[in-house]
This record gives C-alpha cells, structure tokens and sequence, in this order.
C-alpha cells in the first residue's frame, strides 16, 4: 500500500517536478510551520502545489511552487498562485516583505502577480548547509 501521508506526498510531489528531494524530518518540520499551503488534485492525484513560509509579519517567501510535468503550460500554476496571492491579500501585513525564487522562465508567472525582480537593488544568496 502507497504511503499517502503529507510528508511523502510532498517528497514524491518535489521529485516529481524535478525539485530536490529532502528528508522525512525536514519535511515534518517544514510542512508543520507552513503559513499556507496549496494543493490541486485531478482525480485523486496530486499535481501541483506551492506554500508560504515566514513570520507572517514581517518576511515571508513563496515556494515549492511546482506542476508536474505532463501538466505544466495549463494553468495549473497561474491557479496556485491566485490562491496564494489571495492569501498574501487577506492575511498578511502591508509592510510584509514577500519573497521567492524563480527558476527558469517561471519568472513571467510570478510577474503577473506583482513580484518584480531585485537586482541590481539587491542580490539573492543562499546556503546549502552540508
């Protein structure tokens, strides 16, 4: 019998959208703390999702925004952002710093919704702990 709890769900949804994959306790951990969190289903099936992280105050980041392949390029993205974005709206500060990382050409998605690009203004950085 397949494994149906959040925590695997969301391993097997990061996997499957060429994200990288994370441990049963970071999952446990982050998905525990989330602000929000998105969930299409097609018959049963996960197939896209994305969450907010953050104090929900002050900062706070969009991620795991993913569609699996074979349902990319129908809107499926545009709906998990509407129902973030609405979420930002209602629930969080004015002064809410709100952040994320686009990958690839993912960038003309989050456009849309009114995230701009920082540079030259500022630089995003991270570290991968090891």
């Amino acid at each position: 019998m397949e494994d149906k709890t959040p925590t695997k769900l969301y391993q097997t949804m990061r996997v499957a959208c060429g994200l990288s994959a994370k441990t049963d306790e970071a999952c446990d951990i982050g998905l525990n703390n989330s602000l929000y969190s998105v969930m299409v289903k097609e018959g049963g099936n996960i197939i896209g999702m994305g969450r907010v992280i953050g104090d929900g105050g002050c900062f706070c980041q969009v991620v795991d925004i993913c569609v699996i392949p074979e349902k990319q390029g129908k809107g499926i993205g545009r709906i998990i952002m509407e129902n973030i974005a609405n979420f930002i709206n209602a629930k969080l500060p004015s002064s809410c710093y709100i952040s994320l990382i686009a990958d690839g050409n993912a960038s003309h998605l989050y456009e849309k919704f009114g995230f701009k690009d920082t540079f030259p203004a500022s630089k995003g950085m991270f570290l991968k702990k090891s």
